[in-house]
């Protein structure tokens, strides 16, 4: 499949090495392509792990495995197979799946609980044992690399590489992450689709940190959508190896911990906007902010039900300015609302207001603004003080075309 480079695409930033993560790639050969596919992260002993993952209920063994694993908060080892999900494979998925941990567990001298491992590509075929097997001792001899080669190893259908990184200082430490991520379709909030790692210098205890990753998820990875459809694989982990030497966090009240918690949201959020730059046949990038609802959970769901709603992601695609698609898929939220006080605008500007369309409402400054790849819609329900914001892409043809064709 021969995917064009999105439109929406940012460059790949400069992303900064982090003390304690050395960063290896190779080529398994999961997938008839030429080039690496096979992602090992080593970390420093001692290093701190959190993770979120998928809701779905036909989650992967590698999800599965994930879940247990991140419970004792240390990691030595993160491998990434793109090409094969090996989601839906039964016995032999888990049997690929222990057999990486074994491998790459022997060669560390560490506890297999602290390997970790992410595949993500096609569903319902298992991972290739020798190939599998192959690509690890290959990629453990491999020259270490950057964040661009890891960025682009852990790809499937992305048509760009996607970074971020952000820097705090605690006391008198500065304190730096570095993350990557890959998704493009299958993208819907339940955590939301794909697999993104960040890796930080920074010490912090594994109880704060995935204190801190779940709350900066529900304010990225989880305010986004492709496409309505949630993954198998969906996986976030971060990763502390305490380089830095800071004084450990340990609580939202230690000296610093608000500085490093806003740097971690700056690259979820920094993250999760480029995936949805990157969702499959996207020519704009649309951000939904909804306000006047009941509480914040209430104008998220709302949000979602916009952004997920194919007639308005269509209208968006064509330039139209088709408010009454947005009152639809708020009226079909099953959140509070009143028609009587909905108000709706594009681009800063209201089509409508308390339920019905301006009388002066001129529709030429938003069909210009429409015209743009970064598209904002505001969506004021009038009923309480709950807020969100959201962010989503166009549905096109192109989306159709990638679909239709990916597994062939």
């Amino acid at each position: 499949m021969d995917l064009q480079r999105s439109p929406l695409a940012r460059p790949f930033p400069d992303l900064p090495a982090i003390d304690g993560v050395t960063l290896r790639v190779a080529r398994a050969g999961y997938k008839e392509w030429d080039r690496a596919d096979l992602t090992f992260a080593e970390l420093a002993e001692g290093t701190a792990v959190a993770g979120v993952f998928t809701q779905s209920a036909c989650a992967s063994s590698e999800v599965e495995m994930g879940r247990e694993q991140v419970q004792q908060g240390r990691a030595r080892a993160l491998i990434v197979n793109a090409g094969n999900s090996n989601a839906f494979t039964g016995y032999r998925g888990r049997e690929a799946v222990e057999q990486i941990v074994a491998q790459v567990s022997e060669a560390l001298g560490c506890s297999g609980e602290e390997v970790f491992v992410s595949s993500t590509g096609v569903i319902g075929v298992p991972l290739p044992k020798d190939k599998a097997r192959a690509g690890v001792a290959a990629v453990l001899g491999a020259q270490p690399c950057g964040f661009e080669d890891a960025a682009n190893a852990i790809g499937t259908t992305d048509t760009f590489t996607k970074g971020a990184s952000a820097a705090a200082m605690v006391g008198d430490t500065r304190i730096t992450l570095s993350g990557i991520i890959k998704g493009s379709g299958m993208i819907a909030p339940d955590m939301a689709t794909m697999l993104g790692y960040i890796f930080t210098d920074a010490a912090v205890e594994p109880e704060f940190l995935q204190e801190m990753l779940s709350k900066a998820n529900a304010e990225s990875f989880s305010c986004i959508t492709v496409d309505g459809d949630t993954s198998t694989s969906d996986t976030v982990l971060a990763f502390a190896t305490g380089a830095a030497g800071n004084a450990p966090l340990a609580a939202w009240d230690d000296a610093g911990a608000d500085a490093v918690y806003a740097a971690l949201l700056d690259v979820c959020r920094s993250l999760a906007h480029l995936v949805v730059r990157d969702g499959e046949g996207a020519q704009k990038f649309i951000e939904i902010a909804v306000s006047g609802a009941a509480d914040d959970a209430s104008a998220r769901r709302v949000g979602l039900a916009i952004a997920n709603s194919p007639l308005v992601k269509t209208a968006i695609a064509g330039g139209d300015a088709n408010w009454g698609r947005v009152v639809m898929a708020v009226g079909k939220a099953g959140e509070p609302a009143d028609r009587d006080r909905l108000s709706i605008g594009f681009g800063g500007i209201w089509a409508a207001k308390d339920g019905q369309p301006l009388a002066d409402y001129d529709e030429a400054p938003v069909a210009k603004h429409l015209e743009g790849q970064d598209i904002r819609m505001d969506v004021d329900l009038g009923i309480g003080n709950g807020r969100a914001t959201v962010w989503t892409c166009d549905l096109t043809h192109g989306y159709i075309s990638i679909n239709a064709d990916y597994r062939s």
